[in-house]
């Protein structure tokens, strides 16, 4: 798979994640999916995915009560 293919992929699941907030989780699992297959392929990972990506966690280990 292309790098610009992941970022497409990666830029409309950040668009889902705007317009569906109920689904952020699932869509979190796919972009770390997506970012996992970046790596296996020696891709660079943008520094806004990743950014995202921690911003997701941590706000999920609020969510949870795990601070």
């Amino acid at each position: 798979m292309s790098f610009e293919r992941l970022q497409t992929e990666i830029s409309l699941l950040l668009t889902e994640m705007e317009n569906q907030p109920q689904d952020v989780h699932e869509l979190h699992e796919v972009l770390r999916e997506k970012i996992s297959e970046m790596r296996a392929f020696g891709m660079p990972i943008p520094a806004n995915f990743l950014a995202l990506e921690k911003k997701l966690e941590a706000s999920f280990v609020t969510e949870n009560g795990n601070s």
